[in-house]
């Protein structure tokens, strides 16, 4: 194990040199990772193929292409978000001036998970280089090609005191959060979540809780059925449904349910065929994970689907009919490839069902209806969402992106990404 309490003595001297604050060393540092992407991409879709069977057009789409956008948008957008801001003074402090200055917290410590083992470690990684701070990245060593790819890409191109990651074990993670970092980024479970926010309480330090929960997609009986079945089974069994924004569960008005349901087992026909390869489809990421979802398929009624092999780590993407609030599937977020449908009659019985519930990372609803609409997203709180879609919300760099109450705290993405790791120091000048 790393003396991390040296690395970190390291990136904290390195921060205090000034080097980081410069633009165009940030520029710099962010064109190397985006250069380094582009030139060993194949090596990238190997590793992440070899974790988790991702097909290569996945990774190409969801690791790699929305990594290197948001490199585009930081370089294209950061001598603006770097300036120093005028802002108006009150009459009260005559011949007075008031500026925002953006200044970079110091030494950051960003945690990945293992669902998309590149993006979620290096988007947030580009956020804290934009800001103009140090970063150590720990990524998950339930992915281990990967992860072994990542410390390849940043270790050898940069200095241990600027930017380094660390691979390990929980242990490792564990060290880690004992050192005093000057903001905290941590990607993954609600309840690991709250590991991290207990050691970030002992400094006080800020931190960004990118977590996850049960989102539901509800679909009204006015919806484009077609449409809303093919992307509910897009953004469900894409990565064989271990990303945090996909829908948990299916809230379907009981008029439309049994047809929603034929249509969706329609799209994963003409998607991955009658039969569904282990070979070609994602894998789940390990055994543990494996048995955890199998024991959910016994839950409620099969109606497509439920094909295991833990041996290759495979579950057919799966629809589940006849399912309850009290089964276990319904009582966590499910992340695999397992869809519960259940139904409503009226749209405030839908939304009492989400609010009685713990605040979603994301929320889906499908529907022309206006009115709908309103009293849905007026109603319920969620961390982002869509109508009419899913997932694509979380892929805008106009867009933050993160959860509200046990689905996270904070945001990023773009702008926001800047925003989260920055400082916003006011000052007034006489």
């Amino acid at each position: 194990m790393e003396n991390y309490q040296e690395l970190v003595h390291k990136q904290k001297s390195f921060f205090r040199s000034g080097k980081t604050k410069d633009p165009a060393f940030r520029k710099e540092a962010l064109t190397t990772i985006k250069e380094y992407m582009t030139s060993h991409q194949q090596e990238i879709i190997d590793a992440v193929k070899a974790d988790l069977n991702k097909p290569e057009e996945e990774t190409k789409r969801a690791e790699i292409g929305l990594v290197l956008a948001e490199i585009d948008f930081m370089l294209e957008n950061l001598d603006t978000w770097t300036a120093t801001q005028e802002v108006p003074t009150p009459d009260t402090h005559g011949g007075a001036k008031s500026f925002i200055q953006p200044e970079p917290y110091g030494s950051t410590l960003v945690i990945s998970p293992w669902n998309y083992p590149v993006q979620l470690a290096v988007a947030p990684l580009v956020g804290a280089v934009a800001a103009g701070n140090t970063a150590v990245l720990k990524p998950s060593e339930l992915t281990p090609n990967t992860s072994s790819l990542l410390a390849a890409m940043i270790n050898e191109n940069f200095k241990e005191e600027y930017i380094h990651v660390v691979e390990g074990e929980v242990e490792t993670s564990t060290a880690l959060l004992k050192e005093n970092f000057d903001y905290i980024f941590f990607t993954g479970s609600t309840g690991v979540g709250r590991i991290v926010a207990e050691a970030a309480a002992k400094t006080l330090t800020p931190t960004t809780l990118e977590l996850g929960g049960k989102s539901p997609a509800i679909v009204h009986k006015d919806a484009d059925l077609d449409q809303a079945a093919a992307r509910i089974a897009g953004g469900k069994f894409m990565n064989a449904g271990q990303t945090c924004v996909a829908p948990d569960y299916v809230l379907a008005h009981s008029d439309i349910k049994e047809e929603l349901m034929q249509k969706i087992k329609e799209v994963k026909v003409n998607t991955y065929g009658d039969i569904v390869s282990a070979e070609t489809y994602p894998h789940v990421v390990s055994g543990k994970h494996f048995d955890r979802l199998e024991n959910f398929l016994d839950n409620g009624g099969l109606f497509m689907g439920g094909r295991t092999d833990k041996d290759n780590l495979f579950i057919e993407p799966t629809l589940l009919d006849q399912v309850s609030w009290e089964d276990d599937v319904m009582q966590d977020e499910i992340f695999g490839p397992i869809l519960p449908v259940l139904t409503f009659d009226e749209v405030s019985e839908a939304i009492e069902a989400v609010m009685d519930r713990p605040k979603p990372l994301a929320l889906y609803l499908f529907t022309e209806d206006e009115d709908v609409q309103n009293d849905v997203f007026t109603n319920i709180s969620f961390g982002g969402g869509a109508i009419n879609d899913t997932i694509n919300h979380m892929t805008s760099h106009y867009l933050p992106f993160g959860g509200v109450g046990n689905s996270g705290m904070g945001a990023y993405h773009g702008k926001a990404s800047f925003d989260t790791f920055t400082h916003f120091k006011s000052v007034l000048k006489r």
